[in-house]
């Protein structure tokens, strides 16, 4: 057939190319982390995630403004706890006057329509840095996912319109659902991170949080035994259809840029929302090298994005969600 076909005559000039382009990236499909913490007139930027900050409750406020009026509509809640308040039972995470219930009706406030997902695991909580509560050396899955269970009650009655849980638990979407249902939050979503790996793409985030797993004796030193092994596939299907029989309403692969080929696989075989997060240690890596003059930031950045959402991303949580807005004039 050639020269009759020319597959260049559609990559000609940039009109043709936009006119013709199959994956195309709008304010409509980022999730926003934020990072809020305690006291006022906070905006603390986090050394390892330049121009990512820890925000008090008052700023958090003027955040989700600014959002709002970006287009950006959906916002994904994290908390860091004082030490003083972290134990191996996540006992503050069930307090009705937390910080996290605070920052949802905080959020819920200043902006009504902003769609809130909430974090729900230990780590942040717990003395030992893990998702889960620990005992003799291991992480207890069961009792674990009743205090999950309740967490998520708890974000429910204060407005979170979808909870998250992270951890890794088995067995704790349909736990979550239970308790959700029996409460009578019928209408509460859940985003199940089903395929979550033991990254080492996690570091900047747990220094946001203060939430790494501690050096002691008799505590795991990592994750490895609830997240999923990164040199595993097919397992990640089977996790996520679990999360979506016991009630998953999203599910999630995270990080993301390494594991496309695992976003693709869920995408293809299930029927709901797929998430990606594009997690810290991806975001700090293209900023680090942008400073260094050695890439060119927003060209990156978009490529990220573009490949995340082409792998077959509905929803992606990215800390680039203001820098991509920034990038559309």
């Amino acid at each position: 057939m050639y020269p009759l076909i020319r597959n260049r005559r559609l990559r000609a000039s940039e009109s043709i190319r936009r006119l013709v382009r199959e994956t195309t990236l709008t304010p409509d499909d980022f999730l926003v982390p934020l990072f809020v913490t305690e006291g006022k007139g906070i905006k603390e930027e986090i050394p390892s995630m330049p121009n990512y900050f820890r925000l008090s409750l008052d700023n958090l406020e003027k955040e989700v403004k600014e959002l709002w009026k970006m287009g950006l509509c959906s916002v994904l809640l994290f908390v860091k706890v004082e030490d003083k308040l972290k134990d191996n039972k996540g006992t503050e995470a069930l307090n009705p006057d937390g910080l996290m219930q605070r920052a949802i009706k905080t959020v819920k406030n200043a902006c009504p329509q902003m769609l809130v997902m909430t974090d729900v695991a230990l780590d942040p909580f717990s003395a030992y840095g893990h998702d889960g509560i620990v005992a003799e050396g291991q992480i207890l899955n069961d009792e674990t996912a009743e205090v999950l269970a309740e967490m998520s009650v708890f974000h429910a009655k204060a407005g979170a319109d979808f909870v998250a849980p992270s951890d890794m638990m088995d067995g704790r979407i349909l736990t979550i659902r239970e308790a959700l249902e029996d409460e009578g939050f019928v209408n509460t979503g859940i985003m199940a991170y089903s395929a979550k790996y033991a990254s080492a793409f996690y570091g900047p985030f747990r220094d946001a949080l203060d939430s790494a797993p501690v050096d002691i004796a008799n505590v795991p030193k990592d994750k490895k035994t609830y997240q999923m092994d990164y040199a595993n596939r097919y397992e990640a299907i089977k996790e996520t259809q679990m999360d979506i029989d016991e009630g998953a309403d999203i599910v999630m692969v995270k990080p993301g840029l390494c594991y496309l080929d695992i976003v693709r696989e869920i995408k293809n075989e299930v029927e709901v929302p797929v998430a990606v997060y594009q997690v810290s240690g991806e975001y700090a890596m293209v900023k680090a090298a942008a400073e260094k003059g050695w890439l060119d930031h927003d060209a990156v950045m978009l490529e990220q994005l573009t490949a995340i959402k082409r792998a077959g991303a509905d929803i992606i949580a990215s800390y680039f969600a203001k820098d991509f807005i920034r990038t559309l004039g």
